[in-house]
């Protein structure tokens, strides 16, 4: 695969991870470990943990609500999705409410309603590729004239039935990033990547100077600050 050439500045980003695994990344811009406070308790009580500190970020990062958001995550809510299948199986009715919960998009819409936010929301899954996907469909907001895109990449617990058979970075966790076109750090894009599928952990890591680069589809690269 090609490099590809564009112009992409992170203004700025916040993250989080459960208490307990706080300690393997720096400090830096992580958000309280006991999200969601600032969330309606109707709307809360829908959400997982990982799904209070995607609104949170997106609030932190977004104050005014007025910019195109878009949300990535490989596997979504699978607690939700395995309970209905899990009903299923014993011939039992599935709630409507968790289902609508279920959906890649749900977060967004919680958010929306609590924020009355009306700009452009995606919600994208990208098979290991959510980072890559990410970076594409934000700078293509940018392009369209937004002088800003707010992106966060989430992964949820993972239910015991899916260990170990699929990827997952082994807890629950959350980044988001504040997109522009000439204000922040830049990224640059030297060569194609090695095919990886970066989690938010990973991310955190990059965003903190900890790697070099950040190795997708592309190989990305964070100007120091």
């Amino acid at each position: 695969m090609r490099a590809v050439s564009l112009s992409l500045f992170i203004e700025d980003w916040r993250g989080w991870l459960p208490k307990e695994a706080a300690a393997t990344v720096k400090p830096s811009r992580l958000i309280s470990a006991q999200p969601g406070g600032e969330l309606p308790a109707m709307l809360r009580r829908r959400l997982d943990d990982a799904g209070r500190a995607t609104c949170d970020i997106l609030r932190e990062l977004d104050p005014q609500a007025d910019a195109p958001l878009v949300h990535a995550s490989r596997h979504g809510d699978t607690m939700h999705t395995l309970a209905m299948l899990e009903s299923l199986q014993r011939g039992e009715p599935i709630s409507p409410t968790r289902f609508s919960m279920s959906v890649h998009n749900a977060i967004l819409g919680v958010h929306s309603i609590a924020r009355s936010h009306h700009r452009p929301l995606q919600a994208l899954g990208a098979c290991g590729d959510e980072f890559d996907a990410l970076i594409y469909e934000s700078h293509g907001y940018l392009m369209a004239g937004y002088p800003s895109v707010v992106a966060v990449f989430s992964e949820s617990s993972l239910p015991a039935a899916y260990q170990g058979v699929t990827e997952h970075p082994g807890t629950a966790c959350v980044v988001g990033m504040r997109f522009t076109l000439n204000q922040g750090r830049a990224i640059t894009v030297s060569k194609p990547g090695q095919g990886t599928s970066p989690t938010p952990i990973n991310v955190l890591n990059w965003l903190n100077g900890e790697t070099a680069f950040l190795d997708g589809r592309q190989r990305w690269h964070l100007e120091q600050e």
